[in-house]
């Protein structure tokens, strides 16, 4: 994830320059659980192919706050809670309540729908730090993305809701051809409805998200271009204003180089500082700085890595599957610089980008081989001069 008004605030003066673990180094992980796969929805890219139905094998709560226990003795510290939808879990607040008495930061990934007047004193009471709601357009976009007639306003509600009892909001997108035009107006609802923080996400080609037609859906190159250097724009905007919201991208790394270019564009005496602090930060962090737990207690890289597993909590303690004796990927994934083959392994951004989102490359035949989804040209990669010389 690239916490892109973090380091706008630090080049505004605003903030000091962020604590980072050497890149590839062995330390406890954020760590996104999937604690159920149940879904109210069956949205067209969801990785867990999630669906409303009961799924065989599951953490039961029991495992699970032993589960929290050996994550909080790892030394892990920040809990993303996800799914399917979370909220269906009917032990979820149990779960986080435990987690925060330990004193972890707990987020709540939903998708929103399931939020309402019943639930929501709950949800304040329990204390998560942040709630992430999904909004993949506006209301016909969102709601056909999300297969759900009234999905947007319901999930819009839950936003609503969650501010009226002080809980820090964020919105999710997945950037694809199909919305890109609207980003502009789903930016705006951050101001309207008091939001604090916009996700954008990339699309991976996982799950649902792996099928041809929902892969030939993701943003073409300009498409993401342009969506993030307005995002770049927005957060530059409300610093200068002193707003105190956060923008982040996630699962496209390549996303810190085109920060880098527009810092050298809009403010040139500050990018060799950006460039510095992208160097300590190192990209991609699959399989070191994030952990993913799913439903049945099987381990992955990150949340896209279902099609591999390092461990199983019910048979191994989390620190001996991440740390004590991590799986053969892992340390691979840990390498920094990546062995990359293709035209991320010549890219002259390979120690900042780490070679990107190695699930897309996957889906494409080749683990590691060049991530599809890189919006650079082979001139800004270097790779252009590389081969006229071959």
């Amino acid at each position: 994830m690239l916490r892109i008004s973090q380091y706008l605030r630090v080049l505004a003066g605003q903030a000091p320059a962020p604590r980072s673990a050497p890149p590839g180094s062995t330390r406890p992980p954020v760590v996104i659980w999937n604690v159920l796969r149940r879904c109210n929805l069956t949205c067209r890219h969801c990785y867990a192919t999630s669906a409303d139905t009961d799924f065989k094998g599951e953490l039961d709560t029991r495992e699970a706050l032993r589960v929290i226990d050996d994550l909080h003795a790892t030394g892990v510290r920040v809990l993303v809670l996800s799914g399917g939808e979370p909220l269906m879990r009917p032990d979820i607040f149990t779960l986080a309540g435990h987690a925060r008495s330990l004193g972890f930061y707990v987020a709540l990934s939903t998708n929103g729908t399931l939020i309402g007047q019943d639930n929501i004193e709950a949800i304040a009471a329990t204390g998560f730090d942040y709630v992430g709601i999904s909004i993949d357009g506006l209301a016909d976009l969102h709601d056909a993305f999300r297969r759900m007639q009234g999905a947007f306003e319901r999930s819009m509600a839950a936003a609503r809701l969650c501010r009226e009892h002080g809980i820090r909001v964020g919105l999710r997108t997945t950037l694809t051809q199909h919305n890109s035009h609207q980003l502009p107006t789903l930016l705006d609802l951050m101001r309207t409805h008091d939001i604090q923080k916009y996700y954008l996400s990339h699309m991976n080609y996982s799950g649902r998200g792996r099928a041809r037609s929902t892969r030939g859906a993701d943003a073409d190159h300009a498409m993401t271009r342009h969506a993030m250097r307005l995002i770049f724009s927005r957060a530059w905007e409300d610093i200068e204003a002193g707003r105190d919201t956060e923008f982040v991208s996630g699962n496209n790394d390549a996303d810190a180089v085109l920060l880098l270019q527009w810092a050298r564009e809009h403010i040139p005496q500050s990018a060799d500082s950006l460039e510095t602090m992208l160097r300590v930060w190192g990209g991609n962090a699959s399989g070191s700085g994030i952990a993913n737990i799913d439903n049945t207690g099987n381990v992955h890289p990150d949340t896209y890595w279902w099609h591999h597993t390092v461990g199983n909590v019910r048979e191994r303690s989390f620190h001996d599957i991440w740390i004590g004796h991590p799986d053969p990927l892992l340390l691979r994934l840990r390498e920094h610089p990546r062995r990359i083959e293709g035209r991320c392994g010549e890219c002259r951004w390979l120690e900042i980008c780490n070679g990107n989102t190695r699930t897309r490359a996957w889906a494409q035949g080749d683990l590691w081989g060049e991530d599809p989804g890189c919006p650079l040209t082979d001139q800004e990669t270097g790779t252009l001069a590389a081969r006229s010389l071959a």
